[in-house]
């Protein structure tokens, strides 16, 4: 009770604000005289705002120097508001603060929504403000899918906050006329929903931001009714509506066919797009393409006697497939918005459009409800080649004449939509275009149709025989005698997508732009912290490849030492290219004997493959020097492990295993190998997946330049061989039994190669070494 009475005492006595009230010149405080232009006004006002404005000036009296700057503004740049001020000193019925001026009130302003008081009424709002409360889950639920049809004005506020008292009025005023253009209007109040404040990034009150596609923008201006009405256009996308002239009018409504959609133009005097006709536009975006014609240019004269059109009030005109006369018209003094809507929507498809995606087809002809509301498709499949424009063009003169509301006509091109055609063309041989009347069943795709027997060629015969499939239809549905289950269409619009996200990624920059020009570094700060950290990625990685670039340049100037060390038999060697950073300056290669066996094959973890080199005592120092060159680049991958076999030991296991898959593996043998029974497998590579029991073979091929050899000699692993005495095979050349290796090892991690399963591995018996 203290404090109500405190409160109250404090009411009753009168204020700082209140004295200052009484003396409230909107003249003196904009410091204009009462002849200054609106120019004048406005240029006065933005800089005095900007002087004043609480974020940017300490001075105490900032934030009611700001308050008094924005509602002198107000009073005059509204007429009737900048008349009544002349005439009696005051507004109708708007204070300097936007209080009451009527008996009691004009001085201490005994308002309900003053108090705030919880208790007061629920949730401390007044009436006007409850029926537009947002919850949390009615936002996600409901304003974030909506906003893809509409955009959101949300307020927020919160008890005792007596800034929201002074831009109540004019929030009142704005969302007034913001409801009749169709805008959505949120408060949400922070005491009670803090959860969906800190959702929308809202930090403190009064805060307004609007909501358009899901994404949230914030208000920065002063708030004026004009301002928020800007706001609110500015938060609709780019070319929404395109400007039409007599210079691109045929090229705008010739685009219906490439855009699939019908095209309205609206012809008014006014030379900016009128907001509702952008809002109605934003609403139809996916159905309809929006033209505007200022009536004021001379540039559209010609339009006005082409269409024979008055220019006293705004007419709206829809085109479908014929560019030279409208498919319906509206012409009404200040159009409503219900009415824009009732006609937009009875003109949302053309009158044979082309089935582009599933949301289409679920829309133009919709599952069977009802036996009274069901709607049949007639169907053509057809062609793009320019051999078929006959047949389609007899095909929309049909479509043009019907009347019939239950029958839907559109066609698909058979390149774009083959799954769905192959279902309705169950004669894969059938010669296009094919017509087939059909009638959705149910939303699994199950449909009833019916071919048109002899195809389309669009002459009369065959309209007259699709006509009277027509009428048998009416009178007796059951001719739809055929059943099939369609698949979802293709959606041929997703090509579309790469230059839809360059225009959002365009007003996305814009947001952003405009949110750093107004220090709104709260809201900013996950955008700022998110662009530093790709940044910094993008740092380290180039700084990485730097480093690798200036390794590789170093690599010429070491490779006479390498090949000695290759000479010396030492596998600690680096590759001349790298597509992946190794971790070692070394590869660690194992020997596959009886003891690694288990663990380096059999139980191998899923997804690892061991690439073996298969050798023998006299060539060992020699390949495992080239074998670690070959491989070096990919010591990096955690998948891959290398070892060697050393045939002389294990002969009996090298032989089990591709005995085990000698269907697919061809190995290359001279004649006196196949006589002696003794095939020379060394330089042979095989990589084993253990887990998946298959293998990939890499054959040895000589590819090292030889004087003495002839050019026939230098192709592929047989051929060389045969060309080659067995002293060159054993000594200096053979380390070129491994050339082209790491070109294979690319192909194994690419997983290109051809795979040869087995059975199963042979057993640890063959692994044991030769007595």
């Amino acid at each position: 009770s203290d404090v109500i009475l405190s409160a109250c005492a404090a009411l009753l006595l009168p204020s700082k604000h209140d004295l200052i009230a009484a003396e409230f010149d909107p003249y003196k405080v904009l410091g204009v005289t009462r002849s200054a232009s609106q120019s004048e006004i406005k240029k006065v006002y933005k800089r005095l705002a900007k002087e004043w404005h609480p974020d940017k000036n300490k001075n105490p009296e900032a934030e009611d120097m700001f308050i008094k700057i924005t509602k002198s503004y107000e009073i005059l740049t509204n007429e009737e508001k900048k008349a009544s001020y002349d005439r009696y000193g005051q507004t109708d019925n708007t204070h300097p603060y936007g209080r009451g001026h009527h008996g009691f009130r004009h001085n201490f302003y005994f308002d309900e929504s003053f108090f705030h008081f919880p208790f007061n009424n629920k949730g401390g709002q007044d009436f006007a403000n409850s029926k537009y409360t947002l919850h949390f889950s009615q936002y996600v639920n409901e304003v974030v899918p909506d906003s893809f049809k509409r955009p959101y004005l949300i307020k927020i506020t919160s008890d005792w906050c007596f800034s929201c008292i002074h831009i109540e009025p004019v929030w009142k005023e704005t969302v007034q006329e913001l409801e009749t253009l169709g805008i959505g209007i949120g408060v949400v109040d922070v005491g009670y929903e803090r959860r969906l404040a800190n959702h929308l990034g809202a930090h403190q009150t009064p805060s307004i931001l609007g909501v358009v596609n899901g994404k949230v923008s914030f208000f920065h201006y002063a708030v004026v009714k004009g301002h928020l009405m800007q706001f609110i256009e500015d938060l609709l996308p780019q070319r929404l509506v395109e400007k039409v002239t007599v210079k691109n009018n045929q090229e705008f409504l010739k685009s219906w066919h490439k855009l699939n959609k019908p095209h309205v133009l609206l012809f008014d005097q006014v030379p900016s797009v009128p907001l509702l006709y952008k809002l109605t536009a934003f609403a139809y975006k996916d159905y309809v393409q929006f033209g505007y014609v200022d009536q004021g240019l001379s540039e559209t004269a010609d339009l006005l006697r082409k269409f024979n059109l008055n220019t006293y009030a705004p007419t709206m005109l829809v085109f479908k497939e014929d560019v030279e006369k409208p498919a319906d018209i509206i012409q009404a003094k200040g159009m409503k918005k219900h009415i824009i809507d009732e006609f937009i929507s009875n003109n949302k498809f053309l009158l044979a459009p082309r089935l582009v995606n599933q949301k289409l087809f679920d829309e133009l002809c919709p599952v069977k409800q009802f036996h009274r509301r069901r709607k049949y498709c007639v169907l053509l499949i057809t062609g793009e080649e320019e051999s078929f424009a006959t047949g389609n063009e007899a095909f929309l003169s049909l479509a043009s004449d019907n009347t019939n509301d239950v029958l839907r006509f559109a066609y698909v091109y058979q390149r774009r939509q083959q799954p769905l055609c192959d279902v309705l063309l169950k004669n894969k041989d059938s010669t296009l275009p094919q017509v087939v009347i059909l009638e959705r069943r149910n939303g699994a795709g199950k449909i009833l149709y019916k071919p048109v027997l002899g195809g389309w060629n669009g002459s009369k015969e065959d309209k007259h025989k699709l006509l009277e499939e027509l009428e048998r239809l009416e009178k007796d549905p059951s001719i739809l005698n055929c059943d099939a289950v369609l698949p979802e269409l293709n959606n041929e619009l997703t090509s579309m997508f790469l230059t839809r996200w360059i225009y959002t990624a365009y007003d996305y920059l814009s947001e952003i732009i405009a949110d750093l020009l107004h220090n709104n570094w709260r809201e900013m700060m996950p955008l700022l912290s998110l662009i530093f950290s790709a940044l910094f990625i993008l740092f380290g990685t180039v700084v990485i490849q730097a480093f690798s670039d200036s390794s590789e340049e170093k690599q010429p100037k070491t490779k006479a030492k390498e090949a000695s060390n290759a000479e010396n038999g030492s596998p600690h060697t680096s590759s001349t290219s790298s597509s992946r950073p190794p971790k070692k300056n070394f590869v660690e290669v194992t020997e596959l004997t009886d003891i690694t066996y288990t663990s380096n094959l059999v139980k191998l973890r899923p997804g690892h493959i061991n690439v073996v080199l298969v050798l023998t005592d006299s060539t060992k120092n020699i390949l495992l020097s080239k074998f670690a060159k070959e491989v070096y680049s990919f010591t990096g991958s955690l998948t891959l492990h290398f070892s060697f076999l050393n045939v002389d030991k294990h002969s009996e296991w090298m032989a089990a295993v591709l005995e085990y898959a000698q269907d697919a593996v061809q190995i290359d043998t001279d004649e006196e190998e196949v006589y002696s029974c003794k095939v020379d497998y060394t330089g042979y590579v095989l990589a084993l997946n253990g887990h998946k029991k298959y293998l990939c073979l890499f054959k040895p091929v000589y590819t090292g330049e030889d004087l003495d050899s002839k050019p026939e000699e230098e192709g592929g692993g047989s051929r060389s061989r045969k060309g080659m005495t067995r002293s060159r095979s054993t000594s200096l050349q053979i380390h070129h039994k491994l050339d082209r290796l790491g070109l294979w090892v690319e192909r194994l991690m690419e997983g290109t190669l051809p795979r040869y399963y087995v059975p199963a591995w042979p057993g640890l018996d063959k692994i044991t070494v030769n007595k």
